[in-house]
């Protein structure tokens, strides 16, 4: 079961992130941008999203688009949430006790690559980024 120290090690590798400790918990950003989130249980979040983030460890990503967000919580809905809250979309939250590592790390560099300006996007996938 993949952990926050995977999320930290991936995030690492990725050009220009940087982990910061937010109220919530650990941050990945680039360039100022958010890109990767431990999950906290806000109050604004439904209460049953809560319970479950109380409960275990859940990390949010963003992804390129609403549809990706749709599709993949259509694939596992034990694994991804539902929305948490309408901040910051498209997003996921995903639990990590039912994501694989490769997910994990396709996930978070995804997330990544949604935030990262051009150049950064070019030094880390080559000249088709």
């Amino acid at each position: 079961m993949p952990e926050l120290d995977d999320v930290r090690r991936i995030a690492a590798e990725l050009p220009g992130s940087e982990e910061r400790a937010m109220t919530g918990g650990a941050a990945w950003f680039v360039r100022g941008k958010l890109f990767a989130w431990e999950c906290h249980p806000w109050p604004s979040i439904p209460e049953d999203m809560r319970e479950v983030i109380a409960a275990e460890l859940v990390v949010g990503v963003k992804v390129a688009d609403p549809v990706d967000a749709l599709a993949l919580r259509e694939m596992q809905p034990e694994v991804f949430l539902r929305a948490t809250t309408r901040w910051g979309e498209p997003k996921i939250a995903f639990r990590m006790a039912g994501i694989a590592d490769d997910h994990l790390e396709e996930l978070v560099t995804e997330a990544w690559r949604v935030q990262a300006p051009k150049y950064l996007r070019r030094e880390f996938f080559g000249d088709d980024a």
